[in-house]
């Protein structure tokens, strides 16, 4: 495995790569991130990973210092898993003196986490931009668990025709269910517990749509009455949204919907979905 920090490194390596998979990370990785880098390595030949924490990307009061962090850790994590090229690059590799452009992603933005989080996938958009042009992947691989930002991304690549393939990968979760995420360290054990109501809520949801309800407000309303069951659980959103756009449905129609929710146990912000009826199989490959 091949470890690179600088630009110039990074374009030197690319070369001796003919096909190449690509995973972007911002580190302190889990599963989640380990399988996406298989499924890259296995259908691509070769892998390659970067560990940026995207300054950009996170609002003044969002938890950029405290995001937990541990390259020597990932490097053997991926190592393990097969990586062959891992890009580390400092802020000023990214984001040299006098950077002053950014991409603007409309409409499939603008609800959900870009409601509460404004300028979140501008950040998001602008440094996966930037990784695909300095890695040029042929494809490039995303976790189902950062549903919005898979459509985001999805929709840059298509608008300004990026030769790299969008693919998504099943959300990874614990043995109890909790969706793997770097956050879930902060979590103490009454939260732990706590944060179990976010697949509560999602699974009735799915719950209500295999019985055969397809009114998106009385879904939505199964959902939060499992958040408000639990005490710690401060919800930012629950949603039943169209599976291109992420607009909120009135009703689910045959293409099926993405059900999502974003909730605060303590100090930490959680997020998860799952792809209800055909947008299964249309999202994931």
């Amino acid at each position: 495995m091949r470890v690179v920090s600088t630009v110039a490194e990074l374009r030197t390596a690319r070369r001796d790569f003919p096909r190449l998979g690509f995973v972007p990370t911002m580190g302190f990785l889990h599963e989640g991130h380990l399988s996406l880098v298989r499924a890259a390595k296995a259908r691509m030949g070769a892998a390659a990973c970067s560990i940026f924490v995207n300054p950009t990307q996170f609002a003044p009061t969002d938890d950029l210092a405290r995001y937990p962090r541990d390259l020597e850790r990932d490097l053997r994590l991926l190592e393990e898993a097969g990586c062959d090229l891992v890009f580390t690059p400092s802020e000023a590799d990214i984001y040299p003196d006098g950077f002053a452009s950014r991409i603007e992603v409309d409409g499939v933005t603008a609800p959900l986490e870009g409601a509460v989080r404004p300028g979140h996938f501008s950040g998001v958009a602008t440094v996966v931009a930037k990784l695909f042009n300095l890695v040029q992947p042929d494809a490039a691989w995303f976790g189902q668990k950062d549903a919005q930002q898979c459509a985001v991304l999805r929709r840059m690549t298509r608008d300004l025709d990026f030769p790299v393939e969008i693919i998504v990968g099943e959300t990874v979760r614990e043995p109890d269910s909790l969706a793997m995420s770097s956050r879930n360290v902060y979590l103490a054990a009454d939260e732990r517990v706590a944060a179990l109501c976010l697949i509560r809520a999602l699974r009735a949801a799915q719950a209500g749509f295999d019985a055969g309800y397809r009114s998106a407000e009385l879904l939505r309303g199964l959902m939060q009455a499992e958040l408000e069951a639990e005490p710690l659980a401060r919800p930012d959103y629950v949603s039943i949204a169209d599976p291109d756009t992420l607009a909120e449905l009135d009703t689910v129609d045959e293409r099926g919907a993405v059900a999502s929710l974003a909730v605060r146990i303590g100090q930490t912000r959680l997020i998860d979905n799952l792809l209800l009826g055909e947008a299964r199989q249309k999202w994931l490959r």
